[in-house]
């Protein structure tokens, strides 16, 4: 089978889709005979090929060109060069990771080739439209935001052979709105590098981190729809109450690191580190810290919340967000809004509670229930009845066959 994924949620320092993707490919050689396509948007048109790895850029400009901080990100506008690439491929399936203009391109590919394309809902993105109308058009502007939205979401994913989304709470959410051709496939962690290991005193010497303070870690992209402004008002009250207890560690990049170096100057205690591609290394930090933070409220599913646990690390954030589903353990002790004294609260909670035992069980459920090769079992699964059997014989399966259910099995 010949796989060919579309998509612009992708740089050189991205967060989610790119870990899936990368996992995704790491499947294609490990466990199948398959081909892999890739095309993204790059500084320049190429074409690479490592075996049954195919990768294809295409030049596209970048979205954040006169920024200081430049999240790499570019949005790719030759979509004819697209719809001639996948001409060239001829893939047996298409699968599409974001709801912009190049979902449209990999539909109108799709019926010409007659490859059923599948769409990835990986970004709930009128959450950050409606934040937007909010702060500037008060309840109107959000109404008519989030009308529209429904709208454009109903009209593009309805297209789709299938529309994957990554966690059951949304895609009932989805359903609701009128997008019925949903199913639930949960991302997943390699379970062989995010793992708990003993505690190791050395380890914040080599990461030249604090060893007398309790170090709070963030991993993730640093924009706005992550929260990250919340995450450095919410450490600031934190500090102010404890001035010597607390370490905040952030691990990322993104438009946003502009405002760390305040934060720093007024706490003295920030480390930043830039985005780590490298896996193992990346564990490090999990395992040297003491607690995990997410700020986010409009997550589709936090893969790194996942990673956080699966290396026995308890995380605190704000309740609400379609990550909840994936808090294995102390998600009662997570503030209940979106409020820097209420994270700051939040935090404090978790000193009364053994972070080493909550960190353990959290492991052992994320290692039981979730899995990468679990993940793509069953995609295959789903782009081989596609191929065969088309559209219908994904909307007859009953119940969904990514509810939570199946990763109990």
């Amino acid at each position: 089978m010949k796989i060919c994924d579309v998509t612009q949620f992708y740089s050189p320092v991205s967060g989610g889709v790119k870990r899936y993707i990368s996992q995704k490919r790491q499947h294609v050689l490990e466990h199948t005979r398959d081909e892999h396509h890739l095309i993204i948007p790059g500084s320049t048109t190429r074409y690479e090929r490592e075996g049954r790895l195919h990768l294809h850029t295409i030049r596209s400009p970048r979205l954040d060109f006169f920024s200081r901080y430049p999240s790499r990100y570019r949005l790719i506008l030759n979509t004819k060069l697209v719809l001639d690439m996948l001409d060239d491929i001829r893939p047996d399936v298409i699968e599409s990771g974001d709801p912009y203009h190049l979902a449209w391109t990999a539909l109108r590919a799709g019926t010409q080739i007659h490859a059923p394309v599948f769409g990835f809902y990986h970004s709930h993105f009128p959450e950050a439209y409606l934040r937007t109308a909010l702060k500037y058009g008060g309840s109107w502007l959000r109404d008519a935001v989030l009308n529209y939205a429904e709208d454009y979401i109903v009209k593009l994913y309805s297209l789709f052979t299938a529309t994957l989304v990554p966690s059951e709470h949304l895609r009932q959410l989805l359903h609701s709105w009128g997008v019925t051709n949903t199913v639930t496939l949960n991302l997943g962690v390699d379970t062989h590098i995010f793992r708990p290991t003993p505690r190791d005193e050395t380890l914040r010497e080599k990461l030249d981190l604090p060893k007398d303070k309790k170090v709070l870690l963030y991993v993730g992209r640093l924009s706005a729809e992550k929260n990250i402004e919340m995450l450095l008002a919410a450490f600031e009250a934190l500090h102010a109450r404890h001035p010597q207890t607390y370490h905040l560690v952030i691990v990322g990049d993104g438009p946003l690191r502009r405002v760390l170096p305040a934060t720093r100057h007024r706490t003295g205690a920030l480390t930043w580190r830039s985005y780590i591609q490298d896996n193992a290394k990346l564990a490090e930090y999990y395992h040297a810290a003491d607690l995990f933070i997410h700020p986010g409220v409009c997550e589709t599913f936090g893969l790194v919340v996942l990673e956080a646990q699966a290396c026995g690390l308890p995380c605190v954030g704000v309740r609400g967000s379609f990550m909840d589903a994936n808090i294995m353990v102390g998600l009662d002790q997570w503030a209940s809004h979106n409020d820097p004294e209420a994270i700051a609260d939040a935090i404090e909670r978790f000193e009364g509670q053994d972070l080493a035992a909550l960190g353990a069980e959290a492991s052992r459920l994320v290692h039981a229930r979730f899995s990468w090769d679990k993940v793509f079992a069953r995609q295959w699964a789903l782009y081989t009845r596609a191929r065969l059997h088309g559209a219908e014989a994904l909307r007859s399966i009953e119940p969904h066959p990514f509810s939570p259910d199946w990763i109990k099995s």
